[in-house]
């Protein structure tokens, strides 16, 4: 049995754990990363894209839940103790990803390849990775 690439998002949405532990905290992150980043395949381009791109096409609304779903992300790496920078840097992501959503068209355009929540997803690994070793995971 081959696998044909990573599971579906509501995989990772089901028994997710409420702990503080840094292991709970990058599960649940993972999973939002998942479901706002790569929730769906778009057929003939084979690209992954999640509710941030979906939420895009609705005016303003759609862009203000993406991006409380995206601070959902950068509330948790501050439950994890990231500095004050990180956490600066992770909210002004979130912050030109809404910003740049709200301008019809392009937009749109720009959620499709500019994905924040998988850069701040890629900063909180890097803080666990080193500042909390026993949880380290190797990704395929």
């Amino acid at each position: 049995m081959t696998n044909a690439g990573p599971p579906p998002a509501s995989a990772f949405m089901t028994n997710l754990p409420l702990r503080r532990d840094p292991a709970s905290i990058r599960l649940r992150v993972e999973a939002m990363e998942r479901l706002l980043e790569g929730a769906f395949i778009v057929p003939g381009i084979n690209r992954r894209v999640g509710l941030d791109v979906l939420l895009g096409f609705v005016p303003v609304i759609g862009d203000t839940v993406a991006a409380a779903l995206g601070a959902y992300i950068v509330w948790e790496a501050r439950n994890l103790g990231m500095n004050k920078l990180q956490l600066a840097r992770m909210g002004s992501r979130v912050g030109f990803d809404f910003a740049i959503g709200l301008v019809p068209f392009i937009g749109d355009a720009a959620d499709f390849f500019y994905r924040s929540n998988t850069r701040n997803l890629k900063t909180i690994k890097r803080h666990l990775d080193r500042h909390h070793p026993a949880g380290v995971v190797i990704d395929r």
